[in-house]
């Protein structure tokens, strides 16, 4: 009788940590390899393994062509997706993910790196354009559609006009702009907790500023 009392338990347990299949993806874009680890591509990477951390969760569950985790944002059960597709085939991952646990767009939460903003500036969006990124170009792509949310993360424009714009998102950050994205990435969780809670709004509002 106390092995059944101790079973009911457990259950209870893995209920109250949100157990059942995710309602969220989350999804941090980036390249795989340790070549490309503190890249400015791989923003979205290093903001998901900083929210990760910071949840307990770790990433590194082989499936979906990813690296996922999962943990419970908000009351609800997400699943930590960081594509091994390399940055512009990233909507594979991502699609395969959704149709498995049958989530639609609107729930697919997207953290990307973004030249237009300087580091520590960030903007959401409900749905919109890639904006001329690979990564969002090929999820929208996969997804037929461009309703799903993502956070573009600031990081920094190109040093001159010249410079060829695939080996600027491939260099890496220098300590003190990675120091910035450590510290920005408890601001990206607040917003992703919001979104996830239902207040876009006040998401943006977190977010869209400087």
């Amino acid at each position: 009788m106390a092995d059944i009392f101790e079973l009911f338990r457990k259950i209870g347990k893995e209920e109250a940590r949100g157990g059942g299949a995710p309602e969220w993806i989350l999804a941090g874009l980036g390249n795989p390899g340790r070549e490309y680890a503190n890249t400015r591509h791989n923003t979205g990477f290093l903001i998901l393994d900083a929210i990760a951390a910071k949840q307990g969760a770790k990433i590194d569950r082989a499936r979906f062509r990813a690296l996922t985790g999962d943990t419970v944002i908000a009351g609800k059960r997400v699943l930590l997706l960081k594509p091994q597709t390399f940055m512009n085939l990233s909507g594979e991952s991502v699609r395969e993910a959704a149709a498995f646990y049958h989530i639609p767009p609107e729930k697919i939460l997207v953290i990307v790196d973004d030249i237009s903003f300087p580091v520590g500036r960030m903007r959401l969006r409900e749905s919109g354009s890639d904006g001329g990124h690979n990564g969002l170009k090929n999820i929208i792509y996969q997804l037929s559609s461009d309703r799903f949310p993502r956070i573009r993360v600031g990081v920094g424009g190109k040093p001159h006009p010249d410079y060829p714009l695939a080996d600027f998102v491939l260099s890496p950050f220098d300590e003190e702009d990675l120091k910035t994205l450590s510290e920005l990435s408890a601001r990206v969780f607040d917003g992703v907790e919001k979104v996830l809670g239902g207040d876009a709004a006040g998401a943006m509002q977190l977010l869209n500023g400087k």
